[in-house]
């Protein structure tokens, strides 16, 4: 049976898959494709930045820790885009899988602790997880932004289907709603995000 140490150890060369789970959005300047783990430390970093505009005050090394371990899961998972209707319907299901097997691997305190936090940041019911929920939209709008919404137009996204997803950033932060509306109706004013 193996010491807390060693399985503590275990999880952190395990997590150092995440590095090649890649996301369909894009890095700045129309670079390589995101990986997973850039896009938690962007998240992580943003979260601590912005964490004046969340509505409500919030437990900021909570919200920073969620970004972190939010997409662990796509070790095992693989990255759902965002408007991929068909593997969405399957995602919650391969991420609940994936979750038991990682967290799994740490000893049992740590597990139940990454666990909580997980589940509570796809609840998104507390502050905490409204406003990581709210990075988790706009970090990559951000990105696509600056590469001209190009990620939008490779997938055929629609205007209501990027309003649909981030509508829910107001739930965490009304101030970044406020940017990323603004984000959006220039891209559906340049014909680049169709009706």
């Amino acid at each position: 049976m193996k010491n807390r140490l060693e399985r503590q150890l275990d999880f952190a060369l395990e997590i150092d898959k995440e590095k090649n789970i890649f996301r369909q959005t894009h890095l700045s300047g129309h670079g390589r494709n995101e990986n997973d783990a850039e896009h938690a430390w962007h998240m992580a970093v943003m979260a601590y930045l912005l964490r004046e505009y969340s509505n409500e005050p919030v437990d900021i090394s909570k919200v920073m820790i969620m970004c972190l371990i939010h997409d662990i899961v796509e070790i095992d998972a693989g990255d759902t885009y965002a408007y991929d209707e068909v593997n969405i319907k399957t995602q919650k299901e391969r991420e609940d899988a994936a979750k038991e097997r990682i967290f799994s691997i740490l000893p049992d305190d740590q597990k139940a602790e990454f666990t909580a936090l997980f589940d509570e940041f796809e609840e998104a019911q507390t502050a905490e997880s409204k406003f990581a929920h709210s990075l988790d939209n706009l970090q990559p709008l951000l990105l696509n932004s600056s590469n001209g919404g190009s990620d939008w137009q490779e997938h055929g996204v629609t205007a209501g289907k990027v309003y649909e997803r981030q509508g829910k950033t107001q739930l965490g932060s009304e101030a970044l709603f406020e940017v990323t509306d603004k984000i959006i109706k220039k891209y559906i004013e340049s014909g680049v995000l169709k009706p």
